[in-house]
Order: C-alpha cells, then sequence, then structure tokens
C-alpha cells in the first residue's frame, strides 16, 4: 500500500509503482452491480446458466471489475485534494472472468505525463492491472488522468 497522498502533477514520476489493499469478491457484490445497472444478464445473476456456460459458477461483469479498479486505485489517495478529471480509460481488456470468491488488488504505475494545453494542470498515464492472489491479470487498462499543478507561490 502506498503512503504518498495528494500529489500534485510536479511529484508524478514516471515509472512509480503502487498497490492497493486486496477485496474478495462476493456474491452480494455481482447481485449488487447488476441491480444498479440493471445489466441483469443470467451470466451475472443465474449460477446454473453460468456453469452451464462453461464457468464454475457467477461472474462478476467486466464493468464491476473496471470500477473497482477505479475504486481500489482512490483508496490510496494518489489525488484524494489534487485530482480534477478522468479523462477516459484505454485499451481496456477484461482477460480473465470475474468470480465469486476471488481475491483482487489493483497495481498500478504512472507511465506518462505532460502539461494540459487548456489550464494549468497536468494529464498523466497510468498503467492499470487488476491481478488475483495468484497474481494473474484479471483486466489490463491504461486510465488518463487530469490533475492539479503546485500552486505557485
Amino acid at each position: 500500500m502506498s503512503t504518498v497522498e495528494n500529489l500534485f502533477y510536479e511529484d508524478v514520476e514516471v515509472g512509480a509503482v503502487f498497490r492497493t489493499a486486496d477485496h474478495t469478491i462476493t456474491e452480494a457484490d455481482i447481485i449488487d452491480f447488476a441491480r444498479l445497472t440493471r445489466d441483469r444478464h443470467p451470466l451475472h445473476c443465474d449460477a446454473d446458466y453460468a456453469r452451464r456456460a462453461g464457468f464454475p459458477g457467477l461472474i462478476a461483469h467486466g464493468l464491476f471489475g473496471l470500477s473497482l479498479m477505479e475504486g481500489l486505485k482512490s483508496e490510496l489517495k494518489l489525488y484524494e485534494d489534487t485530482s480534477i478529471a478522468s479523462l477516459g480509460w484505454n485499451a481496456v481488456r477484461f482477460v480473465k472472468p470475474l468470480l465469486v470468491g476471488d481475491v483482487l488488488h489493483v497495481e498500478m504505475a504512472f507511465t506518462a505525463k505532460r502539461p494540459s494545453r487548456s489550464r494549468p494542470a497536468g494529464v498523466i498515464t497510468e498503467a492499470v492491472r487488476l491481478l488475483d492472489a495468484q497474481g494473474e491479470v484479471k483486466i489490463d487498462a491504461e486510465h488518463i488522468s487530469l490533475i492539479r499543478m503546485r500552486p505557485t507561490q
């Protein structure tokens, strides 16, 4: 876990790596996400259906995993008071299914940074991976954020 908080653009070091706390996927997580998003596909809500489709039971939505990645990252508080906006996710790959009981964490690395062209802020790029307890990649993606520059004195 990181002990670095509230990074300004100038504090971001390309190559720096961070690891989040673990989260164990529960059936309630999957059902709650299905209810919230109205995506009640039987792979996510009917364990028998999911088993007939070749899975050991319910699988979580890919977008649940992507949302979890952002939530786990936010718990690091890297930009708690310096974040302006998420500019988007690129190259998202759902590599392996997310299963009930999976213990997951995020590994994130800064891969690029540049000053914003429109305001006193910086654009940062993160390589973000959701991994299970065995270190297998479940989701791989790139995230772009806009964060504040350090105020000038």
